[in-house]
């Protein structure tokens, strides 16, 4: 396969919804490259602008907002959009655009999903075990080590929170294109059921009769801890 199979195939997955795209490349001075993602500064200064904002949002003082749990907060974000353009494109075309650091890129915005840019993008068929290790591994991995040096966050929680965003984006996708909702719970549960991800949630069908998946987690993003904050959907502290 080829970059002009990844091209449809993102094509495809970006008419999910915003968290499913990923935009072509074209050399505007704003991108950086993915790699960033990698310094810890950088990350920290993602972590200071997501605190300000949830801060702002909460109408509380900076102080009331735990740098810690912020950080888990913008890591289970950019997981989300790491992942959830290629759990799209193999649920609709079942091609996977193999993700690759030096060629995908980024840019700084203050608020909402993180815009992502890539080219020249190789492809396979859509398995979980090429999705684990390109994707999960490749890319998601060393941006996940980052945070979890920098802030001190577990393991199970960050990886919990991979979790989450493969399941949050087989919900979205279930909910926008019925018709695409197997494809992509199959492609979630049998990730969920190989390492670094194995034993971090389960996807769970409650009505045989209707295609929709929802995921039960084994740990906990911490959101709780934010005032006001709450449980998410596929907490374990909700169960």
């Amino acid at each position: 396969m080829s970059s002009r199979d990844s091209g449809a195939a993102l094509r495809a997955a970006a008419e999910l919804g915003p968290y499913f795209v990923w935009e072509p490349y074209d050399g505007d001075g704003e991108w950086r490259p993915l790699r960033d993602l990698r310094d810890g500064d950088v990350i920290g200064e993602r972590v200071r602008i997501g605190r300000r904002t949830l801060a702002a949002l909460g109408g509380l003082d900076l102080d009331a907002i735990d740098e810690r749990v912020t950080a888990s907060i913008i890591f289970l974000g950019l997981a989300s959009r790491l992942l959830s353009p290629l759990v799209g494109a193999v649920a609709t075309t079942g091609v996977l655009p193999i993700a690759d650091l030096d060629r995908l890129w980024w840019r700084p915005v203050q608020g909402g999903p993180i815009p992502i840019a890539w080219r020249d993008l190789d492809s396979e068929p859509g398995t979980a075990e090429r999705f684990t290790t390109t994707a999960i591994r490749g890319v998601v991995e060393p941006v996940l080590d980052v945070f979890r040096e920098r802030y001190r966050l577990s393991p199970q929680v960050l990886w919990g929170n991979v979790a989450s965003a493969l399941g949050g984006a087989a919900g979205m996708i279930a909910d926008t294109l019925p018709d695409a909702a197997e494809p992509a719970a199959r492609l979630v549960g049998q990730a969920l059921d190989l390492p670094p991800l194995r034993g971090m949630a389960t996807l769970n069908r409650p009505d045989p009769a209707r295609a929709r998946w929802y995921l039960a987690r084994n740990n906990c993003c911490l959101y709780y801890r934010i005032p006001g904050g709450g449980t998410c959907g596929d907490c374990v502290l909700r169960r």
